[in-house]
């Protein structure tokens, strides 16, 4: 099992540890709605240094990825992030990931721990064509997300870089804490604002306890994986293995946004297809509507009790005090205002078809 370099901090602050794609990582520590309430309401810190990290550099590396992923490079400008997703050649998603242009030749490539290896030999078999320098640093560096309200201030405590200036999706480099090149980005997966800091793995420890100590007066807690996945399920974040895979198509996701049919890239054809014919199936998000919690791989019914979908993400929403979770429906039914069943355990409990994000 692979560690952090924060993993001994996590032991001694009493989070409870699981295996979560190939790694021991804290799933919650003082409890996962006072987490998320921190995060919501304040600020939260998460460890998230599993994620991989790529270097696409050289004179081909805008080629590559204008090639392999969805959206338009193009539209990158240096010190910008996009996000975007790389197509599987067969209609389905290797996985969704955030490009950051670190300059024109040089782009930094952020991807999920479950899927560094996967993504790492899907990026270098489509290089045989175009012979960029690809360099996997996911073993050096780590990734501390602060999120919340009170994100900025506690941050701004650390950095000289004015945090105000720095707009969605764009990024910098600059100190923190006293550690030099830090790359700050103005990013982040619950929906309540924040940064995320890459780093070198020797000032891990240093940097977490700086955050900490600055975001004590905001009432910052440490966060675990269990937060951070009601906290991006309420804002209807797609996560890759529950909501999309290889099966899974951008458009069907409802990822048309990151989708752009004015360059080539892989499946373009495929996706054009279904962009102007409709797609028979699509992620929705929907409410139940009497008390119960939708998990994953439940069934979905229509009225008739015909299977008309299933469930890909569902939990107990802390802000909305309700079950809610995200579904491939069949056509028609994934119209919003559609009523729908879930079936749990052997009952049909009524659901229905909401807009995201849920708050």
């Amino acid at each position: 099992m692979n560690k952090t370099a924060l993993f001994d901090k996590h032991v001694s602050l009493g989070a409870k540890m699981v295996p979560f794609a190939g790694f021991d990582m804290p799933v919650q520590y003082s409890g996962v709605t006072e987490e998320h309430f921190a995060v919501r309401e304040k600020v939260g810190i998460f460890d998230v240094s599993h994620m991989g990290q790529f270097l696409v550099e050289g004179a081909a590396a805008k080629d590559l990825l204008q090639y392999v992923t969805t959206n338009n490079v193009d539209n990158l400008e240096t010190g910008k992030a996009q996000y975007t997703c790389f197509p599987n050649g067969n209609g389905g998603i290797v996985d969704d990931v955030i490009i950051y242009k670190m300059a024109d030749e040089k782009y930094f490539v952020v991807v999920n721990a479950s899927n560094i290896e996967k993504d790492w030999e899907h990026l270098t078999k489509h290089n045989e064509k175009y012979n960029a320098t690809l360099t996997n640093r996911s073993d050096e560096l780590s990734l501390i997300a602060i999120q919340g309200p009170k994100a900025a201030e506690t941050l701004q405590k650390l950095t000289d870089t004015n945090l105000s200036e720095l707009p969605y999706y764009h990024f910098t480099e600059g100190n923190v804490a006293g550690v030099s090149d830090v790359m700050i980005s103005n990013t982040g997966y619950t929906g309540s604002g924040g940064f995320e800091i890459y780093f070198e793995n020797a000032s891990a420890e240093k940097i977490w306890i700086a955050l900490t100590e600055a975001g004590a007066e905001f009432g910052l807690l440490p966060c675990g994986l269990a937060s951070r996945d009601t906290l991006r399920l309420e804002k209807g974040f797609c996560l890759y293995g529950n909501d999309i895979d290889d099966t899974t198509s951008p458009l069907e996701a409802g990822l048309g946004w990151i989708t752009k049919f004015d360059k080539d890239f892989v499946d373009k054809e495929l996706f054009a297809k279904q962009k102007e014919e409709g797609v028979t199936k699509k992620l929705v998000g929907f409410e139940m509507q009497e008390r119960a919690i939708p998990r994953h791989g439940y069934e979905l019914e229509d009225a008739e009790g015909n299977k008309i979908g299933t469930v890909t993400s569902g939990t107990m929403s802390p802000m909305k005090n309700i079950g809610i979770g995200l579904a491939y429906v069949d056509k028609p039914h994934f119209k919003i205002g559609t009523d729908i069943f879930v079936k749990i355990r052997n009952k049909s409990v009524p659901a229905k078809v909401v807009k995201l994000p849920f708050v």
